[in-house]
């Protein structure tokens, strides 16, 4: 099997460079086959791993600190890496975190492992954008291909017997690991069930873990459940273990500890995001976990620069819209605006009819009202046009190329605020944590 040179990948994708079509499908096809079956056995659905490891959460298409979070770590040839999943969406430049990431695998079968997260899948990296970047820097068949193979990816690690290492959470469906193994994962996620738990569920957000049950259903992510204290304790005493690894939520410090049997005990969650300044708005760390003789050692870094696209890849003529309807917008409003002569020709025709006076008023009423939605519009392309670097950052953030509604009519202040606050953005981008309702 030839293996790529990852080191010289790393290089070129850093340097904004593309690889040709032929190379990419080879690479995806040779990273499929060591999925399906990694020497010298089959990878099943539960990978099991020793300490010493590296835990890598989600890194979302953010290439430029995937390649700072391999600079501080230990060099891949001589330490193992866990992956937890969601390595595209939302970021430009996934397609390069996922061809590196299979080059590292490729080179390192035995100490390279990647699971399968909630956006690994054909839903959502339609209705996000990844869809798009595939097709932007190459075609559809690449784009297919890398959805073939991600329907390849393991989907659970077990570390040192203690750890369970997924993306999402745990299920009422499953009673043992060995549940895991029997998950049919070649195939999109199903909308319910076990396979989709483990990649969309969620601890309770509460700091004693408690809700009114085990397991509610998970509104904010519109599939799969919400766990508490109750439901992971009793899994983990079932099994022997320890703590639960997951990744799937953005967090201010790059990862949150869930203490929820109390601030001496070891935590019964562990959640890892490893996407720092997500979106470009979120301003947050980000984290990995080294693991080492049972032992958690947690780093964090900051967000590296990253060459500018346009959100969703859009083309020159649809960013430079606003301004010019901003331009149509103002001679809109001169032209409708009433001249001095005119005002004073109404103010002298006084012996019209009454009923002319009416007509009048009405008309005067309408033009009123187009003139004040013309400058509410005017308001708005103004602070598009003012802004446009912090508007662009924000529809970054959403997958139909929109930033939230109203929030351009509050004014460059409130931009700002939401750019710069963590739970603000965290607020504003929930409904993007939504599982899409379309297939």
């Amino acid at each position: 099997m030839r293996k790529p040179d990852w080191r010289a990948l790393r290089s070129h994708f850093h340097n904004e460079g593309r690889l040709s079509k032929a190379d990419v499908l080879e690479l995806l096809d040779l990273a499929s086959s060591v999925f399906r079956t990694l020497h010298p056995g089959k990878e099943r659905n539960l990978v099991e791993l020793r300490d010493p490891v590296t835990v890598v959460g989600d890194l979302h298409g953010q290439y430029f600190d995937l390649v700072k979070m391999l600079d501080i770590a230990e060099s891949p040839d001589q330490a193992k890496f866990l992956f937890l999943g969601d390595y595209v969406d939302r970021g430009s430049f996934s397609l390069e975190v996922v061809l590196l990431l299979y080059a590292m695998k490729i080179n390192y079968p035995s100490t390279i492992f990647m699971l399968r997260g909630n956006h690994e899948c054909r839903q959502m990296t339609s209705f996000f954008n990844f869809r798009s970047e595939c097709v932007y820097k190459m075609d559809l068949e690449v784009y297919e291909r890398v959805m073939e193979s991600f329907d390849c990816l393991p989907i659970a690690c077990l570390v040192n017997g203690k750890f369970l290492a997924l993306h999402g959470g745990i299920s009422p469906d499953l009673k043992s690991l060995e549940d895991i193994n029997g998950i049919r994962r070649f195939q999109e996620p199903p909308k319910q069930g076990l396979f989709c738990d483990v990649l969309w569920a969620d601890p309770v957000d509460h700091d004693e873990g408690v809700s009114e049950e085990q397991y509610k259903s998970n509104e904010v992510r519109g599939c799969s459940y919400f766990f508490n204290v109750q439901a992971a304790n009793s899994f983990l005493r079932r099994n022997g273990l320890l703590s639960i690894i997951r990744a799937h939520e953005a967090q201010l410090d790059g990862y949150k500890m869930h203490r929820w049997n109390g601030g001496n005990e070891f935590p019964v969650v562990i959640t890892l995001f490893s996407a720092p300044n997500y979106c470009d708005v979120y301003n947050n760390k980000a984290a990995i976990i080294q693991l080492e003789n049972n032992t958690l050692n947690i780093k964090q870094f900051n967000y590296s620069a990253h060459p500018y696209l346009l959100p969703n890849f859009m083309d020159i003529f649809s960013w430079s819209l606003p301004f010019v309807q901003e331009k149509v917008l103002e001679m809109l409003a001169h032209i409708l605006k009433p001249s001095e002569a005119e005002a004073k020709v109404e103010s002298e025709a006084g012996h019209i009819s009454e009923l002319h006076s009416v007509v009048k008023e009405t008309k005067a009423e309408a033009m009123r009202n187009k003139v004040r939605a013309i400058s509410s519009m005017m308001k708005m392309y103004k602070t598009l046009r003012e802004e446009k670097e912090m508007i662009m950052q924000l529809k970054g953030m959403c997958p139909d190329n929109k930033i939230p509604r109203g929030l351009l009519l509050e004014g460059k202040e409130a931009i700002a605020s939401l750019v710069e606050d963590f739970r603000k953005a965290k607020k504003w981008d929930a409904v993007n944590e939504k599982r899409p309702d379309q297939d």
